[in-house]
C-alpha cells in the first residue's frame, strides 16, 4: 500500500486542540511536511452553489453549499453568496457554533480509549504495524497514537490547518462573521449529537476503514484548477460524485456522511421554508448534488429550486 494522505475535501473540517499534545509543534509541523511529499494535498476549493428555494405559497429560502476551510487567497466568494445573506434574516448551517463545540467534546473524549485499553486490541494486526511505522516516520512514539480511536486519528490526519486550510476562513466562518455584525441569527440543522454521531457512532469495522481510506490515494478529481471552477461554476452534481468517489472502497460511508444526513435535513428546512422568515441554509457542497442531495430531495417534494 503506498502512502497518500491527501485530504478529503469534503470531510466536515474539526478543529482539535489535541494535535500540539498529539504531535507537539515541531511534530505537526513534520507531519504536515511529510504529508505533502508522501501525496498531494488539495488546496481550498472556493465556492458558488447558490440556489433560491420556493414552495406554492410564495415563501423563500436561500441553500448554499460551502468549503468548511479554505485559504484567505480562496477570497473574495462569489457575489451569490453576499446576495443570499443580504436577503435572509437568518442563517442555518450544519449545526450551530455552540452544538458545534459541544460535537467536539464529545469526539474529544469519545475518541480516547480508557485507561488499560489500546488502539492495538481493535484493528487488524497489520493495520497497528502500519500505523506504527508511518508515526515512527514522524516521529510520534507509540503510546502517543496508540491511545486513540482510528476515526479520530483519521480526522486528525485530515485537520485543515496540517493542509494549510483554514476553518475561520471557510464559507460558514466568513458568514458567521458577517450574521454577528449584522445581528442576524444562526441555527443549526444537527444537534451536537447528531454530528458526532458520524464519526463517535463506528463500530472498530467501520472505524478501521475510515482509518485506511486515509492512507489510499484518491484517483479521480482532476487538476486543482479543473475542481475550483467545477465549484465556481455551481456543478454539484460533479462535486457530489467526485466526493463519492473517494468512498469507492467504503460507499456505506458516504451513505452515512451525505445522504442519511440529507434526508434528515428535509424537514428541518422544510420548516424553515415555510416559517414565513427568509433563511441561508449553508452546508457542504457534496450535500447538494446528484440524486440523492438535498436540491433533488427538495424539488421531489414539489418545491421549485432555481440556480443563482
Amino acid at each position: 500500500m503506498s502512502i497518500d494522505v491527501a485530504k478529503r475535501p469534503w470531510v466536515a473540517a474539526h478543529k482539535f486542540p489535541v494535535l500540539s499534545v498529539f504531535f507537539g509543534k515541531g511534530r505537526a509541523a513534520l507531519l504536515a511536511l511529510v504529508l505533502c511529499s508522501l501525496g498531494t494535498a488539495p488546496t481550498g476549493w472556493a465556492g458558488s452553489c447558490v440556489w433560491r428555494v420556493r414552495d406554492a405559497k410564495g415563501h423563500s429560502l436561500y441553500l448554499g453549499g460551502s468549503v468548511h476551510a479554505l485559504r484567505g487567497t480562496d477570497y473574495p466568494l462569489p457575489g451569490a453568496y453576499n446576495m443570499a445573506f443580504d436577503a435572509s434574516q437568518r442563517l442555518v448551517f450544519e449545526i450551530d457554533d455552540r452544538a458545534m463545540k459541544g460535537a467536539m467534546n464529545t469526539l474529544e473524549k469519545g475518541g480516547v480509549y480508557r485507561r488499560g485499553d489500546s488502539l492495538k486490541n481493535h484493528v487488524d494486526p497489520r493495520t497497528y504495524d502500519y500505523l506504527r511505522r508511518f508515526f515512527g516516520i514522524i516521529k510520534v512514539p507509540e503510546e502517543n497514537f496508540s491511545r486513540y480511536r482510528p476515526w479520530f486519528l483519521a480526522l486528525m490526519l485530515q485537520s485543515p490547518e496540517l493542509h494549510g486550510l483554514s476553518p475561520d476562513l471557510g464559507v460558514e466562518g466568513y458568514l458567521a462573521r458577517r450574521a454577528t455584525a449584522n445581528h442576524k441569527p444562526i441555527s443549526g440543522l444537527e444537534s451536537a449529537r447528531e454530528h458526532a454521531q458520524v464519526f463517535s457512532g463506528l463500530n472498530d469495522q467501520e472505524a478501521e476503514a475510515i482509518l485506511l481510506l486515509t492512507f489510499i490515494p484518491q484517483k479521480s478529481g482532476g487538476s486543482e484548477s479543473a475542481l475550483t471552477t467545477t465549484w465556481r461554476q455551481g456543478d454539484a452534481d460533479r462535486l457530489t460524485r467526485l466526493t463519492k468517489e473517494g468512498y469507492a472502497d467504503y460507499p456505506a460511508f458516504a451513505e452515512r456522511l451525505l445522504d442519511a444526513r440529507n434526508r434528515n435535513w428535509i424537514p428541518k428546512i422544510e420548516r424553515d421554508l415555510q416559517s414565513g422568515k427568509i433563511s441561508f441554509v449553508v452546508v457542504g457542497a457534496a450535500h447538494l448534488g446528484g440524486p440523492t442531495g438535498v436540491v433533488a430531495l427538495l424539488r421531489q417534494c414539489g418545491y421549485q429550486v432555481e440556480q443563482l
